[in-house]
C-alpha cells in the first residue's frame, strides 16, 4: 500500500484526491496528511474526508513525520514546481495537477530534477480518458485521417464556468500564467498527444474585453456589493455550506475572496485568445478560446492524407442533454462513417474515475499511454507559455529556446 499526502488543500484536491483515496481505493492507498498554508481549510478537508487524517501547516514537518511515497500538489498554480521539487528531494514522486507549472524557468527545473533524482512526475491530464476524446485517438492510431497535416480546435466557455476564472486567483497572470497555460493546457495536451509530434513555432493573439474594468458599475466582491441586484453576474456563494465552509470561514487566514467582481481593474488574463502552431513534422494547429460564450462546447477537426474527423461536444445549453456524443470521420472515397460514444455522467464525463484507477490501482493496460509524464506536461504548458509571450512581443516564439536541451 503507497503512501499518499496532499500539497494544496484545495476544492479540486478534495474531490479529486482526497475522497476517493479514503473511499474508493483504501486498500491500495492512505492518505497520510494534508498541507496547506490556511489550516481553516486543511482541516475542513480532513474533517469532511478522515478526521483522523493530520493536517500540517509546514510542509517539511509532514514529509518528516508522514513518511510518503508520492506527493500530490493542488496548490495555486504558481507554486506547483516547489512542491513537485521538493517531493522529489524528499525521495518521492509526484502527482500534480495541471498545469505543472506556469513559466519556462520552473518547468525546466522540474525536469532536471525529475532527471537527477530519478523518481516520477506524473501530471493528471483527466481529458485524456474521457471516452471520446479516448476513441479519438485510438482512430488516429488507426491511421482514420492518415498523416495528420492539420488540426483545428476551438473552446467555448460559458458566462458560468468561463467567469469564474476571473473571480477567483487565476485572474492574475502571475497565479496562473492565465488562461493559455491554466486551462489550454489541457487542450494542447490533447493535440500533443494525437499528433504525437513536438511544438516548435508558436504565434498568437490574445486580449481582455469582455471581464476586466469595463463596467462602472462594480465592487470587490459580490458579497459586499451594491449592485448585486441588477449585475447577471452576481454569485451568492456563501449561502453554499461547502462553499460557506471551504471558503469564507477560511477568509480570516490569507484574505482569499472566492467572489471577486469579475470586471476589477486587478484582471490582467485574456478572456479571446487565439494561436497557430507548427508542429515538429509539419502538422499546423489552429487553436482558440473565449470565455463569455452563451453556452459551453468544444469542436476538434483533424484533416490528413486519408481523411477527416470531425467532433463536437456541448456541455451546457443547447446540445448538452445528449445521451451520446458522435465522431463523424469523412474518407476520400466520399464516405462518411459516424461513430456513437455513449456519455457516461461521473466527474468530467467519468474521466476522473479512470484517472483515480490508473493513478491509485496500477492494474490497467495503458497502450495508448493515457497517463502523462512531466515531458507531456511541459510540452503542452510551453504552447501556452510561448503564446503568452508572443501575444506581449507581437512575434512568433520557438519552443527550443525557451525548453532547450530536453529530451
Amino acid at each position: 500500500m503507497k503512501r499518499y499526502v496532499i500539497a494544496g488543500a484545495s476544492s479540486r484536491c478534495h474531490e479529486m484526491f482526497a475522497k476517493p483515496i479514503v473511499t474508493n481505493f483504501k486498500e491500495q492507498a492512505e492518505l497520510a496528511g494534508i498541507f496547506d498554508i490556511n489550516r481553516t481549510r486543511a482541516e475542513y478537508m480532513s474533517k469532511d474526508t478522515d478526521p483522523s487524517i493530520p493536517v500540517y501547516t509546514d510542509f517539511d514537518l509532514m514529509m518528516k513525520e508522514c513518511a510518503p511515497d508520492t506527493v500530490i500538489v493542488a496548490t495555486v498554480d504558481r507554486y506547483h514546481h516547489e512542491y513537485i521539487i521538493k517531493a522529489l528531494d524528499y525521495g518521492c514522486d509526484a502527482i500534480t495537477e495541471k498545469p505543472m507549472t506556469i513559466d519556462e524557468v520552473t518547468c525546466n527545473a522540474i525536469l532536471d530534477r525529475e532527471r537527477e533524482t530519478g523518481k516520477k512526475v506524473i501530471v493528471t491530464f483527466n481529458l485524456r480518458f474521457v471516452p471520446h476524446i479516448t476513441r479519438i485517438k485510438e482512430l488516429i492510431d488507426e491511421g482514420a485521417v492518415g498523416k495528420i497535416l492539420s488540426v483545428n480546435l476551438e473552446y467555448l466557455l460559458d458566462t458560468t464556468h468561463g467567469a469564474d476564472y476571473f473571480r477567483r486567483w487565476h485572474r492574475r497572470k502571475e497565479n496562473s500564467g492565465g488562461l493559455l497555460v491554466h486551462k489550454s493546457t489541457h487542450h494542447f495536451d490533447l493535440i500533443n498527444w494525437w499528433t504525437g509530434e513536438e511544438p516548435e513555432v508558436v504565434y498568437a493573439n490574445g486580449s481582455t474585453r469582455f471581464y476586466g474594468p469595463t463596467r462602472e458599475k462594480r465592487s470587490e466582491r459580490c458579497l459586499t456589493c451594491s449592485y448585486t441586484g441588477e449585475c447577471e453576474f452576481a454569485v451568492r456563494y456563501q449561502d453554499d455550506p461547502y462553499m460557506n465552509e471551504m471558503y469564507f470561514k477560511a477568509e480570516k487566514e490569507d484574505g482569499y475572496f472566492r467572489d471577486r467582481c469579475v470586471f476589477s481593474d486587478e484582471i490582467d488574463i485574456e478572456d479571446s485568445m487565439s494561436v497557430a502552431v507548427k508542429y515538429s513534422k509539419g502538422a499546423l494547429l489552429t487553436y482558440s478560446l473565449i470565455a463569455y460564450s452563451p453556452y459551453e462546447a468544444y469542436k476538434i477537426s483533424v484533416t490528413g492524407t486519408d481523411g477527416r474527423l470531425e467532433m463536437m461536444a456541448y456541455l451546457s445549453g443547447y446540445g448538452a442533454d445528449g445521451d451520446a456524443n458522435q465522431i463523424l470521420v469523412f474518407n476520400r472515397r466520399g464516405e462518411r462513417v459516424t461513430y456513437e460514444i455513449k456519455k457516461e455522467w461521473g466527474m468530467h464525463g467519468g474521466s476522473d474515475e479512470r484517472l483515480q484507477r490508473m493513478l491509485f490501482c496500477n492494474d490497467m493496460p495503458d497502450p495508448l499511454g493515457l497517463l502523462a509524464g512531466s515531458y507531456d506536461g511541459a510540452k503542452s504548458i510551453m504552447i501556452g507559455i510561448c503564446a503568452n509571450k508572443s501575444i506581449k512581443e507581437n512575434r512568433p516564439v520557438f519552443v527550443k529556446d525557451l525548453l532547450p536541451g530536453q529530451k
